[in-house]
């Protein structure tokens, strides 16, 4: 609709380019670390498709394509709709806008359209924070599946078929963490201050446990192979490094709340003990339809 409104109907704003001396037209290798923080969070989720493959069918072969796809048609979207931003707002009026969208529809058919952009853009923040919760709670019911201490978030609905205790505890983490964002006078940056050290260290551990279990379990049986080994998770663990390092610097003190909470996992998981067997609490299991044995294989 904006890119629509954008390209036809807003005027072109003057003064496109950088402005002399502006630090967006050239700027610092921190500026772009900060500047990524923010970028690379907007296509954050795509990794989200693997907290699902236990119910794909096929996911040796789908989920590959599942993630290329997706990523692919999210960065063409995301790079067509910075075109009517840049062409009816102008670098500056995009750099000095609270609310792109809203101000691009302002200009373009006034405020009655910026309203109404404004309320789909609210209702797909839902839709996404509804989708995480449905991804994320898989992480909750695999720890429910691993240690028998939280065997709770580990059962399996039949009828619903799905794991609904670890969706509701994944249901109130993320109103909790709502919570905080409304009552912080920043809520959208202090989610990003309270998430995306600890986003970024995942990955980069993410990473690192790749290159670890190929040194200490060559032969273990993979059902995706990673191109160019060892060369693509060594650059994936740098970049991820590098951002780690621009969030801390963007965050600063509240960084180490979320921090924090990630710290408090550790005395959790001493209590909890070792992990049971993988073949413990198979009457738990989600079922599968036929041809989906790899329900519990890894895209490491």
């Amino acid at each position: 609709l904006w890119i629509v409104a954008g390209c036809f109907w807003a005027a072109p704003a003057r003064g496109v380019g950088a402005r002399r001396g502006d630090p967006g037209g050239g700027g610092s290798t921190a500026a772009f670390g900060l500047a990524m923080v923010f970028v690379l969070l907007t296509y954050g989720g795509w990794n989200e498709a693997a907290y699902v493959s236990a119910q794909m069918r096929g996911p040796r072969r789908n989920m590959a394509w599942a993630l290329i796809l997706s990523i692919g048609l999210i960065t063409g979207l995301y790079l067509l709709a910075n075109a009517p931003y840049l062409r009816g707002l102008g670098l500056e009026g995009v750099a000095g806008a609270e609310a792109v969208a809203s101000d691009l529809m302002r200009r373009a058919v006034g405020e009655r359209g910026a309203q109404f952009v404004s309320l789909l853009i609210a209702v797909s923040a839902l839709t996404s924070a509804n989708a995480t919760v449905i991804t994320g709670a898989r992480t909750n019911y695999a720890l429910g599946r691993d240690f028998p201490v939280f065997r709770g978030l580990g059962r399996w609905h039949e009828r619903a078929n799905s794991p609904v205790n670890a969706l509701v505890v994944q249901g109130l983490i993320a109103l909790g963490l709502v919570l905080v964002g409304t009552l912080a006078r920043r809520g959208f940056e202090t989610m990003v201050e309270f998430t995306a050290p600890v986003f970024w260290c995942f990955f980069l551990l993410t990473g690192l446990a790749l290159i670890v279990l190929r040194v200490r379990e060559p032969d273990t049986p993979r059902p995706f192979r990673v191109p160019l080994y060892p060369l693509t998770p060594l650059l994936f663990c740098a970049v991820c490094a590098y951002m780690l390092q621009s969030s801390l610097a963007y965050t600063g003190v509240g960084s180490l709340v979320g921090v924090a909470v990630l710290l408090t996992g550790l005395p959790v998981l001493w209590m909890a003990g070792r992990p049971r067997p993988s073949d413990a609490g198979e009457k738990d299991a989600p079922r599968v339809s036929p041809g989906r044995e790899e329900k519990d294989e890894s895209l490491a």
